[in-house]
């Protein structure tokens, strides 16, 4: 029964921390998350003392003590692992949505040596796929979603690049290079997608809340001469890992939250694409 209560204690906490479909945290929820866990914090050690006084938590420090040391640099190491994750996972992102864009420039540049009609249709669904990526697409990915739009461009790309014909050796490497642009764009659609979706499991994030209850926890048995010093140390203990938590639930969401991948790629994709086509 314990168990069960407190597996539900951390799903409850992990669906304020972790930004789940259509549920980011914005900076007030973050504010809030954080107040109330150095709050929930101060009020354990303030109830502690009353039940347990610290004369005779003293007699115990030696254990305790050892306790703190190793839990916490155990939960030390699990908060930056976390943080290089989900960070990595950010940059990873960021990088992908760039590849997207400088490739979507690439086909555009490679089909200049297509006939006249394939080449102003690429042109053209290529400045529709920016347009839908600015006002659609982005919007949609802060609640996980996506443009279905988006997807019809990509398959008239692909319909007009691969119905091409060639005249000559000139137009069929120009056909051949457009085709390997618009594959490598296609492959970076994909992974952007993949990263808008994906997140810390439900394990790992049970591994981050149990950890820094029973941090925060520990520190608080231990036995101090000084309450008002015992009760700095924690309220600065609480408050560096309920940010560490909140920081890991914002990034972890790339593409969502106050902490996102923003689509200046595909701006500079605009601007590329009209000054290709001298200002129209």
């Amino acid at each position: 029964m314990q168990v069960s209560r407190l597996f539900l204690f951390v799903r409850i906490i992990q669906h304020r921390l972790c930004a789940e479909r259509g549920n980011v945290l914005n900076t007030s929820q973050s504010v809030a998350i954080v107040v109330a866990i150095v709050a929930a914090s101060a009020g354990f050690l303030w109830l502690l003392h009353r039940i347990w006084p610290s004369e005779q938590r003293r007699q115990h420090n030696d254990l305790i003590g050892w306790q703190v040391t190793v839990i916490g640099t155990t939960y030390a190491v699990i908060v930056a692992f976390m943080l290089y994750a989900v960070w990595t996972n950010f940059e990873a992102a960021n990088v992908y949505a760039e590849a997207e864009a400088n490739s979507l420039i690439n086909v555009v540049r490679a089909a200049q040596g297509l006939p006249a009609a394939q080449k102003r249709t690429i042109e053209e669904l290529a400045r529709e796929y920016v347009d839908n990526m600015l006002t659609q697409e982005w919007p949609a990915m802060n609640s996980v979603r996506f443009s279905p739009t988006s997807f019809r461009i990509v398959q008239d790309l692909w319909a007009a690049a691969t119905n091409a014909e060639t005249h000559n050796t000139s137009e069929q490497t120009s056909l051949d290079h457009t085709l390997t642009e618009l594959s490598d764009m296609s492959n970076h659609r994909r992974l952007r997608q993949l990263q808008a979706t994906s997140g810390l499991p439900g394990i790992l994030w049970a591994v981050l809340v149990v950890g820094a209850i029973v941090t925060i926890v520990s520190a608080c048995l231990f036995g101090s001469n000084d309450f008002k010093l015992h009760q700095i140390q924690v309220f600065m203990l609480s408050l560096i890992l309920s940010l560490a938590l909140v920081a890991i639930a914002d990034i972890d969401r790339p593409f969502q939250g106050s902490v996102h991948v923003d689509p200046s790629g595909f701006e500079r994709a605009r601007s590329t694409l009209i000054n290709m086509n001298g200002g129209r």
